[in-house]
């Protein structure tokens, strides 16, 4: 059996893997090396544009989860409305009625609640949309802002170079 010593880096597969990462980071290293980008020319301006970035990702994600608390809310709201109807009309078709008025009354209160829930869905609908808008605005505002950023940051980069 041979010693440890008359093993190559070749026989060795975890040193061959070894080998072939050092010779890509350095590969990565020389080619990113090469590249010419464009100095910086102010590494806070750059990094407080990342923040008012996050500052505005994270104030249209509040807006998006108070807009969905809100929707759950009225959502429970309408459901407990709901319940309650149903109990008051289960009572009025209780009653000893003839079939004809128990049948208009049917009709009516069917019409009743599918003009309720037109109303209730619309309603939901609409708060969904408006805190999506909100929220779009948000980002929208925040993306124009950078995008001004940058430019300014290119001309000083320009106006220096």
């Amino acid at each position: 059996m041979p010693s440890d010593s008359s093993f190559s880096a070749r026989d060795n597969p975890i040193a061959q893997a070894m080998a072939q990462a050092r010779s890509a980071a350095e590969d990565f290293t020389k080619m990113f090396a090469d590249l010419k980008l464009p100095a910086v020319p102010d590494m806070e301006a750059l990094t407080s544009t990342y923040r008012r970035n996050m500052e505005a990702l994270s104030g249209a994600n509040r807006i998006a989860m108070e807009g969905a608390q809100a929707v759950a809310r009225r959502h429970m709201e309408i459901m407990q409305q709901t319940m309650t109807e149903l109990t008051e009309t289960m009572r009025s078709l209780a009653t000893a009625d003839a079939p004809q008025v128990k049948a208009a009354k049917q009709a009516e209160l069917l019409k009743h609640a599918y003009e309720r829930a037109v109303a209730n869905t619309k309603e939901l609908s609409d708060l969904i949309q408006r805190s999506n808008s909100e929220a779009l605005a948000v980002l929208n505002r925040r993306f124009m802002e950078a995008m001004d950023e940058v430019k300014g940051l290119m001309e000083k980069a320009k106006q220096a170079g």
